[in-house]
């Protein structure tokens, strides 16, 4: 199984056992992991959504039978992931966490893969990639992936070896 970091679970909300969790998604992928009756994963274990909403810049849920604060105390301060494979999308649109299970070819014919994806601001995001056994970071920009092939399930991407990407003396 292929899990995504949802985000963090930074407080409780009320007595009720609603949870506040800061999370860096799109509003798309929001939609489509935070559903009544999907499941997020926590520590290992599967809770159950029953309620969501958003209030100021947090993504608040309830789980299915943990309906008290004190119920739920546990959770606060541990990160939520989600199983990608349980997430459905049938829009055109390609989720970030999608690109986690593409291959990467780059334009000089090398293979690798996305190893994680970073938010290092609002709107800017990095792409850890493997290739050929090397790390290399590139920014999710259009002047650097070339290609989303959604049907073949892979990503070109130009890197600048002049830059420190990946250069071999």
């Amino acid at each position: 199984m292929n899990f995504i970091t949802v985000g963090k679970i930074v407080n409780t909300h009320g007595i009720k056992g609603e949870l506040r969790i800061l999370s860096s998604l799109s509003e798309q992928e929001k939609k489509a992991i935070f559903q009544e009756g999907n499941h997020l994963i926590i520590d290992g274990i599967s809770y159950e959504i029953t309620s969501y909403r958003r209030h100021k810049n947090y993504d608040m849920v309830t789980f299915k039978n943990l309906t008290d604060i004190n119920q739920v105390l546990f959770l606060k301060n541990k990160v939520v992931k989600k199983d990608i494979s349980e997430i459905k999308n049938n829009s055109t649109e390609i989720y970030d966490f999608e690109l986690l299970t593409y291959k990467v070819l780059t334009s000089d014919g090398k293979v690798g893969l996305i190893k994680e994806i970073e938010t290092t601001g609002k709107d800017y995001k990095i792409l850890r990639l493997e290739i050929e056994g090397k790390e290399v970071l590139l920014p999710k920009h259009k002047d650097f992936i070339e290609k989303i092939d959604k049907e073949k399930k892979t990503i070109t991407v130009k890197l600048l070896s002049k830059c420190g990407g990946f250069h071999e003396n």
